[in-house]
């Protein structure tokens, strides 16, 4: 699970992804200070997992993990080379969804790459990069087709029409994921086009516009356009989120009250990349430890319990099922049986968000 940070230069992309994850990005104010992709797994938060741990009080505790990739300042031109675009955007082909950082903060010492601030245009300047960059590889492989298709394969032929559909509609400077269903989207699954990822934004404002931007008409725009494309917006002042992040458990949460935030924007930021992903979390209590496991939204038991170990899948019988909440309440699962919240769920159970299971397997 890959979460690729993009924007213009000097927007605060290095600055989020050092308070995200610790590395140490190098975050200077000039226009291509990051190269190569910095890489950085996190946690993510779950308070689920602290609810379970506080009954079964195991010897660990695991949460899931995403890793952020901090990739360089995209800039007009991009998709022709301008800035070490090419390189640049080969890096987001291999991320599975995007956090698109706009800036909306005053600050006469940090330089903008055009000279003002208009979070709105820096987004589109980034999308349409993408979107030419998409549109230059469906032509190339729309002239690649033109031969496969004397083969009389009929796969390419249905490959040929989606492109076809798809180079419409980016030339309309529409993104691949507003373009293609996921049918099609799935026949062009080789084709690592760069606007089918799903993206948020995260609108890096000032410290006194906290918690929300109310007030901040760059964060509303941002927001409109947003609200337009089907996309969440994330309000957090990068700064302020990695100074944050050096403080200790019991002075963070001091430090958050007093700018009004119930949770730090970085918690905020990764709970909303991960849902982006489509992903179902699940838990399991059993052994040493407690903890937490994701698979695609619609996965079945199966499925899920070959996450764990591949035998459980080969030999699986059926699951033991509790909602998360029921378990805590009951806090044990023979208390739970005993009040008949415990399911025994089969092969054709699809894994519900924030499920607690027991496999039952046999090989």
């Amino acid at each position: 699970m890959r979460i690729g940070i993009v924007g213009l230069p000097n927007v605060g992309k290095s600055t989020l992804f050092n308070a995200l994850t610790g590395a140490g990005a190098e975050a200077s104010n000039y226009p291509f200070c990051t190269i190569d992709p910095n890489t950085g797994v996190v946690a993510v938060p779950d308070e689920r997992l602290e609810a379970l741990a506080s009954i079964v009080k195991p010897e660990r505790v695991v949460p899931p993990f995403v890793e952020f990739v901090d990739i360089a300042g995209l800039v007009k031109g991009a998709s022709r080379g301008e800035g070490l675009g090419n390189q640049f955007l080969s890096h987001i082909r291999n991320v599975d969804a995007v956090v698109h950082v706009v800036r909306c903060f005053t600050d006469n010492n940090v330089s903008h790459v055009y000279g003002s601030i208009n979070p709105v245009r820096d987004a589109e300047v980034i999308q349409l990069e993408l979107a030419l960059a998409d549109l230059e590889m469906v032509e190339r492989r729309l002239a690649r087709l033109e031969k496969l298709i004397k083969t009389g394969e009929p796969r390419y032929r249905e490959e040929k029409i989606i492109l076809e559909k798809l180079k419409t509609g980016l030339n309309q400077g529409r993104p691949a994921i507003e373009i293609l269903d996921p049918e099609e989207q799935d026949v062009l699954k080789d084709v690592a086009l760069l606007t089918v990822k799903p993206l948020i934004y995260a609108a890096n404002v000032a410290e006194e516009d906290l918690p929300e931007g109310e007030g901040n008409s760059r964060v509303e725009e941002i927001r409109e356009k947003a609200a337009a494309e089907g996309r969440e917006v994330i309000v957090l002042c990068a700064q302020l989120e990695a100074e944050i992040a050096e403080l200790d458990e019991e002075e963070r949460n001091s430090f958050l009250l007093d700018f009004g935030l119930r949770e730090s924007g970085l918690n905020k930021l990764i709970k909303a990349a991960f849902r982006l992903l489509g992903l179902v979390t699940f838990f399991t209590t059993d052994g040493p430890e407690v903890k937490a496991w994701t698979v695609p939204f619609g996965t079945k038991a199966p499925r899920a319990a070959g996450k764990i170990h591949s035998d459980f899948e080969r030999g699986f019988i059926r699951a033991e099922v509790i909602p998360w909440q029921d378990l805590v309440r009951c806090k044990s699962f023979a208390a739970a049986r005993e009040q008949g919240l415990v399911r025994l769920e089969g092969k054709d159970y699809v894994v519900q968000e924030g499920d607690v299971i027991h496999f039952r397997f046999h090989v």
